[in-house]
């Protein structure tokens, strides 16, 4: 008998079939003998004059840098291996990060209010024998992706672009004066943009399908039956270690009932649990976590996912004229799911950014590298990744994730918003970072070096590396200021290479966040 069978919670009929599908997504990453797909060639030969200034494959976020890219009158083909369609979930994301939308005017603000289906406030962040801490406005807008990437495909094709659905990228060959990408068709372009996602066969070809060093497995469902609650759980646990791992828990408002998450963090050890392990575990422990009897439970729809996380990130690309965006391009931190909220942070950016590469014509390797930086605000997190998970034969006190965590955010709730909003919107600062450790450290410091001992001396070692490094950066756009009057006049070449420096300095030290 399965779990959902003795708790008496009914799971529609595709539920198990994609459970199982995911879960040996989930088991070939743990396996030892990975495919390294060969989908990317060279060649030395001319290609002549290009139909596209840009092909992007991928559609789902590909959609938004194709809408900027054409309404600027570049010609772009957008490559979508199904239908583009979204989601019935909803993308939780704040207010203030969906103003992008307007700016670029991808969307009217009748639109976007449209487009914001669910709002709540506020949220709970608390971990098992902890204080709660509440917040407000920070992942309480509910976007309907149906609606979203339904009016932003039709402004592409208004603007000119050329949306091939049911095509699914095969392969390319990098020529010295544009890419050939396969998709069924021919497709001559300067530009290939890989927006495929976590899973991409252009980066499986450059990590060499190597494991990745961090995982976070998900598992949930939108269901009805809850008693009514309109706020939302950013971060909550109320259990201690389980299967060497720390379960938290996301809870949001949805148009259809509520949804509900479990996630962890772990490495891709073959002892790990299984999707369906961690799903049956979800629903064991469900009805603990929202106070409702099980059979009250009425599931609309279960969700699942895999997502992984490299320490070589952002992806370098070693061919001229490719360029990976979103999740493939791995700027999301260690600590977030990627996805629509990782992209509409650097969507303005990349939106300038590869106009100015496209009209230079800057587009070998080394110049594209710098769209996508190093930005050591995301490499410090691995740190924090790590300290909450486990090791699968590491022995640690069973609370003690609870603990450093309760006592985290307890003190940025006492620094207040300014330390605290930008941590949960998945940007850190060095100041707001520096004040939290300190005070942490001063009051609980056998805690800290229980931490320490759980993390290890390479992992501090490296994160001291990322640390100082935030601190120089957030020297270096102190700067921007005096820096940009300058560059308007340099040639081309160099304005571009100027603007990406400045632009790497801003992302890196979280210098773009706005309050």
């Amino acid at each position: 008998m399965t779990q959902q069978e003795r708790m008496g919670i009914k799971l529609p009929a595709a539920a198990l079939a994609n459970l199982s599908q995911v879960d040996q997504l989930w088991q070939r990453l743990q396996s030892n003998n990975p495919i390294i797909p060969q989908v990317i060639d060279q060649s030395e030969a001319l290609t002549g004059e290009p139909d596209w200034d840009a092909v992007i494959c991928g559609g789902t976020l590909g959609i938004f840098l194709g809408c900027t890219l054409a309404k600027r009158g570049w010609r772009v083909a957008l490559l979508e291996r199904g239908i583009l369609r979204g989601r019935q979930q909803e993308w939780n994301i704040s207010r203030q990060e969906l103003e992008v939308l307007l700016e670029l005017e991808l969307l009217t603000p009748a639109e976007l209010d449209r487009a914001m289906v669910t709002q709540y406030n506020p949220a709970r962040i608390s971990f098992l024998g902890n204080p709660e801490v509440w917040v407000r406005d920070i992942l309480n807008i509910g976007v309907d992706p149906i609606f979203l990437l339904e009016t932003l495909k039709s402004r592409f094709l208004e603007y000119g672009g050329k949306l091939l659905e049911n095509t699914a990228f095969e392969r390319a060959v990098v020529h010295p004066d544009g890419v050939i990408v396969e998709a069924g068709t021919s497709l001559k372009t300067r530009l290939m943009l890989d927006a495929m996602g976590h899973f991409s066969p252009v980066v499986a070809q450059v990590r060499e399908s190597k494991k990745p060093e961090g995982i976070c497995l998900v598992v949930g469902t939108c269901a009805q039956g809850f008693p009514k609650n309109e706020t939302g759980d950013l971060l909550v646990t109320f259990t201690p270690l389980q299967r060497q791992c720390q379960y938290f828990w996301e809870a949001f408002p949805a148009q259809d009932g509520r949804t509900t998450y479990l996630f962890t963090y772990l490495d891709t050890d073959p002892k790990r649990p299984s999707l369906e392990t961690l799903f049956a575990d979800y629903l064991r422990l469900l009805p603990e976590y929202q106070a409702i009897a099980p059979q009250e439970i009425q599931v609309q729809r279960a969700l699942f996912g895999i997502f992984p996380c490299h320490r070589q990130s952002p992806l370098i690309l070693p061919w001229n004229r490719i360029l990976a965006i979103g999740d493939s391009s791995g700027s999301q931190s260690p600590l977030s799911f990627g996805g629509f909220g990782a992209l509409i942070r650097h969507l303005q950016r990349l939106d300038a950014g590869i106009h100015e590469a496209l009209k230079g014509d800057t587009l070998n390797a080394a110049a594209l590298h710098l769209l996508q930086p190093y930005q050591p605000n995301l490499s410090v997190t691995w740190l924090f990744q790590r300290a909450m998970s486990v090791g699968i034969d590491q022995t640690i006190d069973p609370n003690q994730i609870n603990q450093l965590l309760g006592q985290v955010f307890q003190v940025m709730q006492g620094l207040g918003d300014p330390v605290l909003h930008p941590f949960l919107q998945d940007v850190v600062q060095f100041s707001p970072l520096t004040q939290t450790l300190l005070k942490v450290g001063l009051k609980n410091p056998r805690l800290i070096a229980k931490v320490a001992a759980q993390t290890g001396s390479v992992a501090l070692l490296d994160w001291m590396d990322h640390y100082l490094r935030l601190g120089l950066y957030s020297c270096l756009n102190a700067l921007e200021p005096t820096l940009t009057s300058g560059i308007a006049t340099l040639p081309p070449t160099q304005q571009y290479y100027s603007h990406r420096w400045l632009e790497a300095w801003k992302y890196g030290s979280g210098g773009d966040y706005d309050h």
